[in-house]
Protein backbone atom coordinates (compact mmCIF):
# COMPACT_ATOMS: atom_id res chain seq x y z
CA UNK A 1 0.00 0.00 0.00
CA UNK A 2 2.88 2.59 0.55
CA UNK A 3 4.60 1.61 -2.07
CA UNK A 4 1.52 2.41 -4.03
CA UNK A 5 1.50 5.92 -2.46
CA UNK A 6 5.30 7.01 -3.38
CA UNK A 7 4.51 5.64 -6.96
CA UNK A 8 1.11 8.48 -6.95
CA UNK A 9 3.42 10.78 -5.45
CA UNK A 10 6.13 10.54 -7.71
CA UNK A 11 3.89 10.82 -10.69
CA UNK A 12 2.54 14.05 -9.55
CA UNK A 13 5.59 15.23 -8.64
CA UNK A 14 7.11 14.70 -12.45
CA UNK A 15 4.23 16.29 -14.19
CA UNK A 16 4.98 19.16 -11.87
CA UNK A 17 8.50 19.69 -12.96
CA UNK A 18 7.07 18.81 -16.75
CA UNK A 19 4.31 21.56 -16.24
CA UNK A 20 6.77 23.59 -15.04
CA UNK A 21 9.27 22.90 -17.93
CA UNK A 22 6.66 23.62 -20.40
CA UNK A 23 5.81 26.91 -18.97
CA UNK A 24 9.33 27.88 -18.86
CA UNK A 25 9.47 27.12 -22.49
CA UNK A 26 6.54 29.29 -23.46
CA UNK A 27 7.62 32.02 -21.32
CA UNK A 28 10.61 32.27 -23.10
CA UNK A 29 8.86 31.94 -26.48
CA UNK A 30 6.73 34.84 -25.27
CA UNK A 31 9.85 36.68 -24.48
CA UNK A 32 11.38 36.41 -27.66
CA UNK A 33 7.85 37.39 -29.30
CA UNK A 34 7.91 41.26 -27.29
CA UNK A 35 10.05 43.84 -26.83
CA UNK A 36 9.31 45.59 -23.81
CA UNK A 37 7.77 49.05 -23.43
CA UNK A 38 10.23 51.93 -24.42
CA UNK A 39 12.78 50.01 -26.47
CA UNK A 40 15.60 51.40 -27.89
CA UNK A 41 17.24 51.40 -31.14
CA UNK A 42 19.65 48.57 -29.38
CA UNK A 43 17.18 46.27 -28.30
CA UNK A 44 15.25 46.75 -31.84
CA UNK A 45 18.64 45.82 -33.59
CA UNK A 46 19.24 42.99 -31.29
CA UNK A 47 15.46 41.63 -31.75
CA UNK A 48 16.36 41.66 -35.16
CA UNK A 49 19.68 39.62 -34.96
CA UNK A 50 17.79 36.71 -33.08
CA UNK A 51 14.22 36.84 -35.44
CA UNK A 52 14.93 38.22 -38.49
CA UNK A 53 14.88 35.82 -41.58
CA UNK A 54 17.30 37.51 -43.34
CA UNK A 55 19.92 37.08 -40.65
CA UNK A 56 18.94 33.54 -40.17
CA UNK A 57 19.43 33.32 -43.80
CA UNK A 58 23.22 34.57 -43.55
CA UNK A 59 24.18 32.18 -40.76
CA UNK A 60 22.90 29.49 -42.89
CA UNK A 61 24.94 31.07 -45.96
CA UNK A 62 28.06 31.40 -43.76
CA UNK A 63 27.61 27.25 -42.67
CA UNK A 64 27.01 25.99 -45.94
CA UNK A 65 30.61 28.08 -47.12
CA UNK A 66 32.33 26.05 -43.92
CA UNK A 67 30.79 23.00 -44.98
CA UNK A 68 31.63 23.41 -48.50
CA UNK A 69 35.31 23.97 -47.54
CA UNK A 70 34.91 20.71 -45.76
CA UNK A 71 34.11 19.06 -48.47
CA UNK A 72 36.73 20.07 -50.41
CA UNK A 73 39.13 18.91 -47.54
CA UNK A 74 37.59 15.41 -46.93
CA UNK A 75 39.56 14.63 -50.13
CA UNK A 76 42.82 14.31 -48.15
CA UNK A 77 41.64 11.31 -45.93
CA UNK A 78 41.79 8.12 -47.12
CA UNK A 79 38.62 6.59 -49.42
CA UNK A 80 37.90 3.41 -48.74
CA UNK A 81 35.38 1.64 -51.07
CA UNK A 82 33.41 -1.60 -51.40
CA UNK A 83 31.83 -3.59 -54.07
CA UNK A 84 30.06 -6.56 -54.66
CA UNK A 85 28.93 -8.84 -57.50
CA UNK A 86 27.51 -11.93 -58.27
CA UNK A 87 27.07 -13.49 -61.67
CA UNK A 88 26.09 -16.88 -63.31
CA UNK A 89 27.29 -17.83 -67.12
CA UNK A 90 23.49 -18.77 -69.30
CA UNK A 91 26.41 -19.75 -71.53
CA UNK A 92 30.17 -20.12 -70.33
CA UNK A 93 32.83 -18.69 -72.68
CA UNK A 94 34.80 -20.53 -74.77
CA UNK A 95 38.13 -20.70 -76.07
CA UNK A 96 40.50 -22.32 -78.63
CA UNK A 97 43.25 -23.98 -77.06
CA UNK A 98 46.75 -26.10 -78.81
CA UNK A 99 46.33 -29.95 -78.31
CA UNK A 100 49.06 -30.82 -76.67
CA UNK A 101 48.71 -34.51 -77.46
CA UNK A 102 49.01 -33.20 -80.93
CA UNK A 103 50.40 -29.73 -81.16
CA UNK A 104 50.76 -29.95 -84.61
CA UNK A 105 46.95 -30.82 -85.31
CA UNK A 106 44.31 -28.47 -84.73
CA UNK A 107 43.36 -26.55 -81.95
CA UNK A 108 40.93 -27.60 -79.64
CA UNK A 109 37.78 -26.15 -78.39
CA UNK A 110 37.74 -25.54 -74.48
CA UNK A 111 35.31 -24.56 -72.18
CA UNK A 112 36.87 -21.63 -69.56
CA UNK A 113 35.77 -20.93 -65.81
CA UNK A 114 33.19 -22.11 -63.97
CA UNK A 115 29.35 -21.25 -64.08
CA UNK A 116 28.77 -19.32 -61.18
CA UNK A 117 31.58 -16.18 -59.73
CA UNK A 118 31.15 -13.77 -57.01
CA UNK A 119 33.32 -11.91 -55.63
CA UNK A 120 33.82 -9.12 -52.82
CA UNK A 121 36.09 -6.49 -53.30
CA UNK A 122 37.49 -4.15 -50.73
CA UNK A 123 39.74 -0.75 -51.92
CA UNK A 124 41.42 1.71 -50.55
CA UNK A 125 42.81 5.18 -52.22
CA UNK A 126 44.89 7.63 -50.36
CA UNK A 127 45.54 10.97 -52.45
CA UNK A 128 49.11 11.94 -52.08
CA UNK A 129 49.40 15.38 -54.22
CA UNK A 130 45.98 16.48 -55.93
CA UNK A 131 46.00 19.91 -57.37
CA UNK A 132 42.26 20.42 -55.89
CA UNK A 133 43.35 19.37 -52.23
CA UNK A 134 46.45 21.38 -52.44
CA UNK A 135 44.72 24.48 -53.14
CA UNK A 136 41.40 23.71 -50.97
CA UNK A 137 44.20 22.93 -48.03
CA UNK A 138 45.68 26.36 -48.40
CA UNK A 139 42.55 28.53 -49.16
CA UNK A 140 40.84 27.37 -46.07
CA UNK A 141 41.28 30.22 -43.97
CA UNK A 142 40.53 32.95 -46.67
CA UNK A 143 36.98 30.83 -47.72
CA UNK A 144 36.49 31.08 -44.43
CA UNK A 145 36.95 34.80 -43.97
CA UNK A 146 34.99 35.46 -46.69
CA UNK A 147 31.91 34.15 -45.40
CA UNK A 148 32.10 35.93 -42.67
CA UNK A 149 33.17 38.95 -43.50
CA UNK A 150 29.60 38.48 -46.13
CA UNK A 151 27.80 37.90 -43.49
CA UNK A 152 29.47 41.19 -41.53
CA UNK A 153 28.22 42.98 -44.82
CA UNK A 154 25.03 42.56 -44.55
CA UNK A 155 24.53 42.80 -40.92
CA UNK A 156 25.99 46.63 -41.11
CA UNK A 157 23.46 47.41 -43.86
CA UNK A 158 20.68 45.67 -41.49
CA UNK A 159 21.72 47.65 -38.92
CA UNK A 160 21.95 51.27 -40.57
CA UNK A 161 18.44 50.33 -41.92
CA UNK A 162 17.03 49.62 -38.55
CA UNK A 163 18.57 52.75 -37.17
CA UNK A 164 17.48 54.97 -39.69
CA UNK A 165 13.57 53.31 -39.91
CA UNK A 166 13.91 53.79 -35.68
CA UNK A 167 14.87 57.36 -36.13
CA UNK A 168 12.01 58.01 -38.73
CA UNK A 169 9.50 56.57 -36.59
CA UNK A 170 10.67 58.99 -33.45
CA UNK A 171 10.57 61.66 -36.29
CA UNK A 172 6.51 61.09 -37.31
CA UNK A 173 6.37 60.64 -33.38
CA UNK A 174 8.17 63.95 -32.61
CA UNK A 175 6.13 65.48 -35.04
CA UNK A 176 2.91 64.58 -33.52
CA UNK A 177 3.78 65.94 -30.67
CA UNK A 178 4.32 69.16 -31.52
CA UNK A 179 1.12 68.86 -33.67
CA UNK A 180 -0.55 68.00 -30.71
CA UNK A 181 0.34 70.68 -28.72
CA UNK A 182 -0.19 73.32 -31.12
CA UNK A 183 -3.77 71.65 -30.90
CA UNK A 184 -3.85 72.47 -27.26
CA UNK A 185 -2.93 76.00 -28.10
CA UNK A 186 -5.46 76.70 -31.03
CA UNK A 187 -8.40 74.85 -28.76
CA UNK A 188 -7.12 77.77 -25.85
CA UNK A 189 -7.48 80.14 -28.81
CA UNK A 190 -10.57 79.42 -30.01
CA UNK A 191 -12.08 79.18 -26.72
CA UNK A 192 -10.67 82.76 -26.22
CA UNK A 193 -11.93 84.18 -29.51
CA UNK A 194 -15.56 82.86 -28.83
CA UNK A 195 -15.01 84.45 -25.22
CA UNK A 196 -14.33 87.82 -27.13
CA UNK A 197 -17.40 87.32 -29.44
CA UNK A 198 -19.31 86.91 -26.74
CA UNK A 199 -19.11 89.43 -24.72
CA UNK A 200 -19.36 92.27 -28.29
CA UNK A 201 -15.36 92.79 -27.41
CA UNK A 202 -14.70 91.33 -31.29
CA UNK A 203 -16.56 89.87 -34.30
CA UNK A 204 -17.06 86.58 -35.58
CA UNK A 205 -14.42 86.69 -37.80
CA UNK A 206 -11.42 85.85 -35.24
CA UNK A 207 -13.67 83.06 -33.73
CA UNK A 208 -13.90 81.23 -37.63
CA UNK A 209 -10.46 81.65 -38.17
CA UNK A 210 -9.35 80.26 -35.02
CA UNK A 211 -12.11 77.24 -35.82
CA UNK A 212 -10.46 76.79 -39.26
CA UNK A 213 -6.97 76.79 -38.03
CA UNK A 214 -8.20 74.19 -35.60
CA UNK A 215 -9.62 71.67 -37.88
CA UNK A 216 -6.64 71.70 -40.19
CA UNK A 217 -4.25 70.64 -37.19
CA UNK A 218 -6.73 68.00 -36.52
CA UNK A 219 -6.10 66.66 -40.06
CA UNK A 220 -2.52 67.21 -40.17
CA UNK A 221 -2.92 65.04 -36.20
CA UNK A 222 -4.56 62.41 -38.54
CA UNK A 223 -2.26 62.25 -41.42
CA UNK A 224 0.50 62.00 -38.50
CA UNK A 225 -0.93 59.12 -36.82
CA UNK A 226 -1.39 56.98 -40.20
CA UNK A 227 2.07 57.81 -41.30
CA UNK A 228 3.54 56.71 -37.98
CA UNK A 229 1.76 53.44 -38.55
CA UNK A 230 3.45 52.87 -41.57
CA UNK A 231 6.38 53.43 -40.40
CA UNK A 232 6.05 51.36 -37.56
CA UNK A 233 5.33 48.70 -39.83
CA UNK A 234 8.40 49.29 -41.92
CA UNK A 235 10.84 49.06 -38.52
CA UNK A 236 8.91 45.77 -37.41
CA UNK A 237 9.75 44.21 -40.92
CA UNK A 238 12.96 44.89 -40.92
CA UNK A 239 13.29 43.76 -36.98
CA UNK A 240 11.34 40.27 -37.91
CA UNK A 241 9.08 41.75 -35.15
CA UNK A 242 5.09 40.25 -35.66
CA UNK A 243 3.10 42.92 -37.09
CA UNK A 244 0.42 42.04 -35.06
CA UNK A 245 2.14 42.66 -31.91
CA UNK A 246 3.03 46.01 -30.16
CA UNK A 247 6.19 47.59 -30.81
CA UNK A 248 6.69 50.86 -27.78
CA UNK A 249 10.12 52.88 -28.91
CA UNK A 250 11.92 54.77 -26.31
CA UNK A 251 11.82 58.80 -26.91
CA UNK A 252 14.36 60.86 -25.48
CA UNK A 253 15.37 63.93 -27.39
CA UNK A 254 17.84 64.93 -25.05
CA UNK A 255 20.02 61.63 -25.60
CA UNK A 256 19.49 62.02 -28.96
CA UNK A 257 20.97 65.75 -29.09
CA UNK A 258 24.02 64.50 -27.43
CA UNK A 259 24.43 61.59 -29.62
CA UNK A 260 24.41 63.54 -32.84
CA UNK A 261 28.35 64.98 -32.55
CA UNK A 262 30.70 63.75 -34.24
CA UNK A 263 34.75 64.30 -34.86
CA UNK A 264 34.85 65.46 -38.45
CA UNK A 265 39.06 65.53 -38.50
CA UNK A 266 39.35 62.12 -38.35
CA UNK A 267 40.52 60.90 -41.97
CA UNK A 268 39.19 57.90 -43.64
CA UNK A 269 40.73 54.24 -43.47
CA UNK A 270 39.96 51.59 -45.98
CA UNK A 271 40.89 49.17 -44.05
CA UNK A 272 37.79 49.74 -41.85
CA UNK A 273 35.40 49.64 -44.40
CA UNK A 274 33.88 45.74 -44.04
CA UNK A 275 33.67 46.24 -48.33
CA UNK A 276 37.12 47.05 -48.74
CA UNK A 277 38.44 43.88 -46.31
CA UNK A 278 36.30 41.75 -47.81
CA UNK A 279 37.84 43.16 -51.69
CA UNK A 280 41.11 42.01 -50.38
CA UNK A 281 39.88 38.58 -49.08
CA UNK A 282 38.20 38.24 -52.88
CA UNK A 283 41.77 38.86 -54.19
CA UNK A 284 43.93 36.33 -52.07
CA UNK A 285 41.47 33.92 -53.14
CA UNK A 286 41.50 34.75 -56.97
CA UNK A 287 45.08 34.62 -56.64
CA UNK A 288 44.68 31.31 -55.02
CA UNK A 289 42.61 30.74 -58.50
CA UNK A 290 45.64 31.63 -60.48
CA UNK A 291 48.00 29.19 -58.82
CA UNK A 292 45.09 26.92 -59.42
CA UNK A 293 45.54 26.74 -62.89
CA UNK A 294 49.19 26.88 -62.87
CA UNK A 295 49.46 23.75 -60.86
CA UNK A 296 46.79 22.00 -63.55
CA UNK A 297 50.09 21.32 -65.50
CA UNK A 298 51.00 18.78 -62.92
CA UNK A 299 50.27 15.04 -62.16
CA UNK A 300 48.56 13.94 -59.51
CA UNK A 301 49.87 11.14 -57.38
CA UNK A 302 47.74 8.68 -55.13
CA UNK A 303 48.29 5.58 -53.10
CA UNK A 304 45.70 2.54 -53.61
CA UNK A 305 45.36 -1.21 -52.00
CA UNK A 306 42.82 -3.43 -52.99
CA UNK A 307 41.57 -7.08 -50.99
CA UNK A 308 39.10 -9.30 -52.87
CA UNK A 309 37.65 -12.52 -52.39
CA UNK A 310 36.49 -14.60 -55.15
CA UNK A 311 34.64 -17.56 -54.54
CA UNK A 312 33.59 -19.71 -57.97
CA UNK A 313 31.44 -23.02 -57.92
CA UNK A 314 29.81 -24.54 -60.78
CA UNK A 315 27.13 -25.73 -57.99
CA UNK A 316 25.78 -22.60 -56.68
CA UNK A 317 24.96 -24.14 -53.05
CA UNK A 318 28.57 -24.63 -52.86
CA UNK A 319 29.34 -21.23 -54.55
CA UNK A 320 30.94 -19.42 -51.10
CA UNK A 321 32.52 -22.64 -50.06
CA UNK A 322 35.61 -22.10 -51.42
CA UNK A 323 37.39 -18.56 -51.68
CA UNK A 324 40.35 -17.48 -53.74
CA UNK A 325 41.44 -14.30 -52.31
CA UNK A 326 43.78 -11.83 -54.15
CA UNK A 327 45.33 -8.94 -53.06
CA UNK A 328 47.66 -5.30 -54.68
CA UNK A 329 48.97 -2.39 -53.32
CA UNK A 330 50.40 0.83 -55.65
CA UNK A 331 50.88 4.02 -56.50
CA UNK A 332 48.86 5.75 -59.40
CA UNK A 333 50.08 8.95 -61.42
CA UNK A 334 48.01 10.88 -63.85
CA UNK A 335 49.76 13.01 -65.71
CA UNK A 336 48.24 15.35 -68.44
CA UNK A 337 50.22 15.80 -71.55
CA UNK A 338 47.97 17.65 -73.89
CA UNK A 339 44.73 18.72 -74.02
CA UNK A 340 44.35 21.78 -76.79
CA UNK A 341 45.76 24.27 -74.51
CA UNK A 342 42.93 24.55 -72.70
CA UNK A 343 45.08 24.77 -69.55
CA UNK A 344 47.03 27.81 -71.10
CA UNK A 345 43.74 29.28 -71.60
CA UNK A 346 42.96 28.67 -67.78
CA UNK A 347 45.56 30.50 -66.55
CA UNK A 348 45.51 33.59 -68.77
CA UNK A 349 41.82 34.00 -68.07
CA UNK A 350 43.00 34.00 -64.45
CA UNK A 351 45.11 36.08 -64.29
CA UNK A 352 43.17 38.63 -66.10
CA UNK A 353 40.33 38.63 -63.14
CA UNK A 354 43.02 38.76 -60.74
CA UNK A 355 43.78 42.39 -62.61
CA UNK A 356 40.69 43.20 -63.03
CA UNK A 357 39.40 42.35 -59.49
CA UNK A 358 43.17 44.55 -58.76
CA UNK A 359 41.32 47.61 -60.46
CA UNK A 360 38.33 47.30 -58.22
CA UNK A 361 40.58 48.15 -55.37
CA UNK A 362 41.11 51.44 -56.99
CA UNK A 363 37.37 52.10 -57.99
CA UNK A 364 36.14 51.18 -54.34
CA UNK A 365 38.94 53.52 -52.75
CA UNK A 366 37.07 55.97 -54.83
CA UNK A 367 33.61 55.12 -53.91
CA UNK A 368 34.96 55.02 -50.34
CA UNK A 369 36.58 58.55 -50.70
CA UNK A 370 33.30 60.54 -52.33
CA UNK A 371 30.79 58.25 -49.69
CA UNK A 372 33.26 60.34 -46.93
CA UNK A 373 33.22 63.83 -48.49
CA UNK A 374 29.44 63.46 -49.28
CA UNK A 375 28.55 62.41 -45.41
CA UNK A 376 30.86 64.80 -43.71
CA UNK A 377 29.39 67.56 -46.35
CA UNK A 378 25.79 66.64 -45.51
CA UNK A 379 26.81 66.49 -41.85
CA UNK A 380 27.91 69.78 -41.77
CA UNK A 381 25.28 71.11 -43.43
CA UNK A 382 23.28 69.68 -41.49
CA UNK A 383 24.53 70.71 -38.37
CA UNK A 384 24.41 74.21 -39.31
CA UNK A 385 20.43 73.79 -40.32
CA UNK A 386 20.19 72.67 -36.99
CA UNK A 387 21.58 74.97 -34.96
CA UNK A 388 19.46 77.93 -37.36
CA UNK A 389 16.35 76.24 -36.82
CA UNK A 390 16.59 75.60 -32.75
CA UNK A 391 17.57 79.71 -32.66
CA UNK A 392 14.67 80.51 -35.07
CA UNK A 393 12.59 77.95 -32.22
CA UNK A 394 13.76 80.20 -29.73
CA UNK A 395 12.67 83.53 -31.40
CA UNK A 396 9.30 81.92 -32.45
CA UNK A 397 8.50 81.21 -29.10
CA UNK A 398 9.63 84.19 -27.66
CA UNK A 399 7.35 86.02 -30.95
CA UNK A 400 4.47 83.95 -30.09
CA UNK A 401 4.07 84.31 -26.24
CA UNK A 402 4.40 88.11 -26.69
CA UNK A 403 1.96 88.21 -29.51
CA UNK A 404 -0.29 86.07 -28.02
CA UNK A 405 -0.30 88.38 -24.52
CA UNK A 406 -0.83 91.46 -26.75
CA UNK A 407 -4.49 89.77 -28.11
CA UNK A 408 -5.91 88.89 -25.12
CA UNK A 409 -4.99 92.97 -24.11
CA UNK A 410 -6.44 93.93 -27.50
CA UNK A 411 -3.28 95.31 -29.15
CA UNK A 412 -2.68 92.72 -32.04
CA UNK A 413 -5.53 91.26 -34.09
CA UNK A 414 -5.99 87.86 -34.42
CA UNK A 415 -4.61 87.20 -37.75
CA UNK A 416 -1.09 88.39 -36.42
CA UNK A 417 -1.76 85.01 -33.68
CA UNK A 418 -2.09 82.97 -36.19
CA UNK A 419 0.51 83.80 -37.93
CA UNK A 420 2.97 83.88 -35.41
CA UNK A 421 1.42 79.84 -33.90
CA UNK A 422 1.85 79.09 -37.82
CA UNK A 423 5.50 80.39 -37.39
CA UNK A 424 5.56 78.63 -34.07
CA UNK A 425 5.06 75.13 -35.66
CA UNK A 426 6.86 75.47 -38.44
CA UNK A 427 9.90 76.77 -36.52
CA UNK A 428 9.18 73.61 -34.15
CA UNK A 429 9.07 70.90 -37.06
CA UNK A 430 11.89 72.74 -38.35
CA UNK A 431 13.97 72.17 -35.83
CA UNK A 432 13.01 68.27 -35.30
CA UNK A 433 13.15 67.36 -38.85
CA UNK A 434 17.04 68.90 -38.84
CA UNK A 435 18.05 67.23 -35.70
CA UNK A 436 16.80 63.72 -37.37
CA UNK A 437 18.56 64.63 -40.71
CA UNK A 438 21.19 65.43 -38.63
CA UNK A 439 21.34 61.82 -37.16
CA UNK A 440 20.78 60.78 -40.52
CA UNK A 441 23.70 62.13 -41.75
CA UNK A 442 25.56 61.22 -38.56
CA UNK A 443 24.69 57.89 -39.55
CA UNK A 444 26.45 57.48 -42.90
CA UNK A 445 29.74 59.50 -41.19
CA UNK A 446 29.79 56.65 -39.09
CA UNK A 447 29.73 54.26 -42.23
CA UNK A 448 31.83 56.22 -44.36
CA UNK A 449 34.51 55.66 -41.59
CA UNK A 450 33.70 51.97 -40.85
CA UNK A 451 32.52 52.61 -37.83
CA UNK A 452 28.86 50.45 -37.82
CA UNK A 453 29.23 47.14 -35.91
CA UNK A 454 26.87 44.31 -35.79
CA UNK A 455 28.32 43.14 -31.99
CA UNK A 456 25.51 43.30 -30.33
Amino acid sequence: MSSRITNKIAVIITAGLFLQGVLQVLKAQDNRSFIGDSATVEECIRYAFTNQPLVKQLKLDEDISRQNVRIALSDWFPHIDFTGSLSHYLKQPQVYFPDITNPSGPKRLITTGVENNSSLNFSANQTIFNNDVYIAGTTVKDFRKQASQTTREAMIDLVVQINKAYYDVLLSTGQLRIINEDIGRLQESLHDSYVLYQNGINDNIDFKRATIALNNALAGRKSAEESIKGKISFLKQLMGYPDDKPLALKYDIGSLQKEVLVDTLQQVNYNNRIEYQLLQTNLKLQKANVEYNRLSLLPSLSAFGNYNFNYQNDDFSNLYKDVFPSSSVGLSLAFPIFQGTRRIQEVRKAKFQFERLSIDTLRLKDEINTQYVQALADYKSNLAAYRATRKNTDIATEVYNTVKLQYVQGIKTYLEVIVAESDLVSARINNLNALFMLMFARLDVDKAFGRISPDY
